[in-house]
């Protein structure tokens, strides 16, 4: 989306978990300690967040003030909650686009694939991705990810209607 849409920001979320191979801190996420998160929960500095899987997830007000700035879109990569959350600041500036998958076993099987995942850290996803498939319906759109293009192809055509709307 962002090779195609240039003139949209991607906002970096910030995680407690560990950084992957090939992960740059700033770019991938920024990646902070608890301690750190847990202080800038509570002086305000996120917009969003929510403990997952044991560690803490979120977005810095910083980054969207960065778009704010700038007077441009950001596209976010965040889980249910956090969109939703990101939706109540900004009821009339954000439109959710909800990718679901095929179905829960082929969603099973691309997390078994990835191979990030222990048995019981894969237990805790599945289980979660029920809720998160119900809170989806919640979203302004739904785009199955059953064909990478097509769900390309889908959510471009998403930001082309809705990016002047406002």
């Amino acid at each position: 989306m962002l090779a195609k849409h240039p003139e949209i920001l991607f906002s970096v979320s910030a995680t407690t978990r560990q950084i992957r191979d090939g992960e740059v801190h700033g770019k991938d996420y920024f990646f902070l300690t608890k301690q750190d998160f847990k202080e800038r929960i509570l002086i305000g500095d996120l917009v969003e967040w929510e403990e997952i899987y044991g560690n803490f997830y979120g977005t810095l007000r910083s980054e969207i003030d960065r778009a704010i700035q700038q007077g441009r879109m950001m596209l976010f990569d965040v889980d249910v909650k956090g969109a939703l959350s990101i939706r109540k600041h900004f009821p009339k500036n954000s439109v959710l686009i909800f990718i679901r998958p095929p179905s829960m076993d082929i969603l099973k099987k691309r997390l078994e694939d990835r191979n990030t995942e222990n048995e019981s850290s894969l237990k805790i996803r599945l289980e979660r991705a029920a809720m998160e498939l119900e809170e989806g319906s919640k979203f302004d759109f739904q785009v199955v990810n059953d064909d990478l293009q097509k769900a390309i192809d889908d959510v471009n055509a998403i930001i082309e209607k809705t990016k002047n709307r406002n």
